[in-house]
């Protein structure tokens, strides 16, 4: 026993040491993992149903809004904070923008302006940002514990989304607007979505190329060659099979034959329709936008470092000269900012404001950021992992749905889920020490 409790050792090491090589997370690696199991099980499941175009380009559609939150509430529980209330002020901003554009601004700038959808994102935007700065400020200066501020938050703003409205649903939606949320017309083409591709694998290479040139001028250790150039082709090829999946969804052949029309191409009567790929959907752009500006924000300015270092030690932050309060109203207004963001591509989807909207996002989106490896004792969390984590959560959401498991389960499943993620990252604080 004791030699196989040897030999199970110099594995786990072994291992270990090729992902410290190669400068990878363990967790990240064990996260991709668990979605593979998640995606091969889903799609024995459902009989093959699972990894298509069809539904992975929903899936990412569909991740978009969670994924977008879970940036923020990787700042938040870094902190050593949590935010309940961001599925209500999900709710309510998306409201905002609703009535904003469909019957506040039309007497003033006309149906139809192209002002109106403008305005209303913006509105909510800063609705959004206002409440969480608002919250934050209650935190920090009344010294009231975020979980007690964002839950009577959650209550508050979930109410306020049926009083804007009298409980009304409002809709329909500006149909640039809708372009926000993806669907038919939600989506960048084919071609736009290759150039995409072409641009981020080449900032990828420029980036780990400038990153090992500063590690050398600066004497910092050198991953091998080899390493470098598989952990790049990785990232590279999983960019281009990400586009390539998107652009293998067709958009619906009556949509097809309207634009070949609308372009002069003659059809011949009774022959198949070229089929136009439909490319990476507008939401799961504008969430790589925003992982993008929260990653960046995180690893590569003073306030991510302050962030990482008050969740670290409070006390010590603050001996160090870090005003904590200040920086804890600052990650709650950017935890309202992106669910403001997030709230525009939820009401653009449903082409619709209405109360319902965003109801247990918070659950959803502390599961995703915990999966993700975001730590609840705080000082522990990225961005990239937060977003596999929303995959996870969206994967298991969708599978369930397509396995024909019922509403009730589903919640029992998320909620499991999310009590594992805590319990898995209890043990593993343990074990690093």
């Amino acid at each position: 026993m004791t030699a196989i409790n040897t030999e199970v050792r110099s594995f786990e090491r072994s291992i270990g040491g090729f992902f410290n090589l190669l400068e990878v997370d363990v967790r990240m690696v064990s996260m991709v993992l668990v979605l593979a199991l998640i995606w091969i099980g889903f799609q024995i499941m459902t009989g093959g149903n699972f990894i298509t175009p069809r539904n992975l380009w929903n899936l990412a559609v569909q991740t978009s809004v969670v994924g977008i939150m879970a940036t923020g509430m990787v700042f938040m529980l870094i902190m050593r904070n949590v935010d309940l209330s961001i599925g209500s002020i999900l709710g309510f901003s998306g409201m905002l923008m609703a009535i904003i554009q469909v019957e506040w601004l039309p007497p003033y700038l006309g149906l139809g302006h192209p002002l109106l959808w403008i305005a209303a994102v913006l509105l909510g935007i800063i609705a959004a940002t206002l409440i969480g700065m608002f919250q934050g400020v209650i935190c920090a200066y009344g010294a009231v514990p975020s979980f007690i501020v964002t839950l009577g938050g959650l209550l508050v703003f979930r109410g306020a989304a049926w009083w804007v409205a009298s409980g009304r649903t409002v809709a329909p939606m500006d149909e640039t607007f809708q372009m926000i949320g993806g669907g038919i017309t939600g989506s960048i083409g084919a071609a736009a979505s290759w150039i995409f591709a072409a641009v981020v694998a080449v900032l990828i290479t420029i980036n780990a190329y400038r990153a090992r040139l500063r590690r050398k001028h600066f004497g910092f250790p050198l991953k091998p060659l080899w390493a470098e150039f598989l952990v790049t082709g990785i990232a590279v090829a999983a960019i281009i099979g990400f586009v390539a999946v998107m652009n293998a969804y067709p958009l619906p052949v009556t949509v097809a034959e309207d634009i070949w029309k609308e372009r002069g191409v003659e059809l011949a009567e009774g022959s198949p329709v070229p089929p136009i790929a439909r490319g990476i959907p507008i939401p799961v752009l504008i969430m790589l936008a925003v992982a993008a500006a929260m990653a960046f924000l995180a690893r590569r300015t003073r306030f991510g470092r302050h962030v990482y270092a008050i969740g670290g030690n409070p006390e010590a932050a603050k001996l160090g000269g870090i005003h904590v309060k200040r920086m804890t109203v600052a990650t709650f207004a950017l935890m309202g900012l992106v669910t403001g963001i997030a709230a525009a591509i939820a009401t653009a989807r449903l082409n619709a404001g209405a109360n319902a909207t965003g109801t247990l996002a918070e659950l959803t989106t502390i599961a995703a950021a915990v999966i993700g490896g975001t730590s609840l004792g705080g000082g522990v969390g990225t961005v990239v992992g937060a977003l596999l984590g929303a995959l996870v959560m969206q994967s298991l959401s969708s599978g369930m749905v397509l396995v024909g498991i019922d509403t009730p389960m589903q919640n029992i499943v998320i909620g499991v889920v999310l009590v594992t993620a805590v319990w898995l990252d209890t043990m593993y604080q343990k074990l690093k020490r």
